[in-house]
Formats: C-alpha cells, structure tokens, sequence
C-alpha cells in the first residue's frame, strides 16, 4: 500500500498524487535521487494548517479553557514527540522516502523527521483538498487528547513553561536565535539561544530548529527555578 491507497480507503480521492507523495520525500532521499523537492516547503504550510486546526478546536472546546490554558495545551499537543506519536498510530511514517544512510541509522523512527513529515503531509493535503480531510485525520488522533491530554507521552514543552515562568514576573517576551547550523542536510546540527533583552538565558542544540529550541529553553528554565 501507498499513501495515495491509504488515502483511498479512507474515502479522500486527491488530484495532486505528486505532491501528496512530496510529503514523504525527505531531503536524504532528495539528494540521493537528485530530486528537486524534498517536504520542508510543505512542511512550512502544514504547520500552519496544524496550528489553525488546534486552535479553532481548543476555542470551541467545553468548558470554556482560559487564554494561558489553550496556549499551554496547545504546545503540548503539537510538539515533536506528539506529532511523531501521531504518525506513527497512523503507520504513516512506513510511506517514509529515506536515503540510504537516514534509513540505516533509523530515521524512519526518528521524532524529529517523522514530526515534520506529518506537518508536511497536512500542508499537502490541505492544499489539495482543503480542511475537510485534515479535521477527518486529526479528529482521529488528537481530538481525543485535546480533552483528555494525559492520553500517551507528550513531552513537556519548555518554551511554554519558560515564557509563562517569565511572564509571571515581568510582560516580556523571550526570542530564540540561531547560533549555527552545521553537518550534512541528512542530519544537521542546529544550535539556538533564547535572548531576553539582550541577556543569553540558555543555549541547546538539536537536529532541528524546533528541537534545539526546546533544548535551550529547557537550559534556560531549569537554571531560572534553582
């Protein structure tokens, strides 16, 4: 079975086969095949799509969850552990192109890249299909623990934790920056830092920018409570 078969038995008929299957086409596979598109475009728009999906339902959600509770909720939902969770109930990450070296060193089970594949899916079936099928394959997985988020291991969300930590005591935002970004496109290294007014509060690393921030956050956190 592929994608476009998976996608069959569940009733969603797309027009764009090519760039469905983009969504799993990651930059190790693009590079090994000379292809001229990997997913991290569409993974651009799938995050958006994700975020406008959780939010809606989080506003409409019963009872009435204040605005720092939705924002909280909503980070633990869509953060890389959780959207690999996701994928990963789906089988979706099996639909994975991979290059050689990615699939030996288990990138088909790798949070970071099966995380950004699911947004990039998302970002291509919306704009092949538009919301529809989108809210049909979240409601699956994450509706459920929209209401009851203690459903499976969500890992805790430190950029959350650390703006609420620091909003509680002054209304500033924290800014993540990038550091550096080194390796090769299969496996990058990514090294952020999260800023407040000038001042270097943690810095992380990860292999991707989302990971890495997280890190630095946490850095940052777990120095700012002792």
């Amino acid at each position: 079975m592929d994608i476009i078969e998976w996608l069959d038995n569940r009733g969603i008929k797309v027009n764009n086969k090519e760039l469905i299957k983009q969504a799993f086409m990651h930059t190790s596979y693009a590079n090994e095949h000379r292809k001229n598109h990997d997913n991290e475009r569409l993974e651009f728009m799938g995050d958006a799509v994700l975020e406008l999906w959780c939010s809606e339902k989080l506003f409409k959600r019963e009872p009435i969850l204040k605005e720092g509770q939705m924002t909280t909720l909503r980070a633990q939902l869509v953060c890389e552990k959780a959207l690999s969770m996701y994928a990963k109930e789906l089988k979706l990450n099996e639909f994975l192109l991979l290059g050689m070296g990615e699939e030996k060193s288990g990138g088909r089970n790798r949070d970071s890249i099966v995380s950004d594949m699911f947004e990039a899916f998302l970002g291509a079936l919306y704009l092949d299909q538009g919301m529809k099928p989108i809210d049909n394959i979240l409601s699956e997985v994450l509706l459920p623990r929209l209401y009851n988020p203690n459903t499976g291991e969500l890992q805790i969300d430190y950029k959350t934790k650390l703006q609420e930590y620091v909003q509680s005591d002054i209304r500033k935002n924290v800014n993540y920056e990038l550091i550096s970004n080194s390796g090769p496109s299969n496996n990058p290294i990514f090294v952020m830092q999260v800023v407040l007014d000038g001042i270097v509060l943690g810095v992380g690393k990860g292999n991707s920018k989302k990971r890495a921030e997280q890190e630095a956050a946490k850095n940052a956190f777990e120095k700012m409570v002792k």
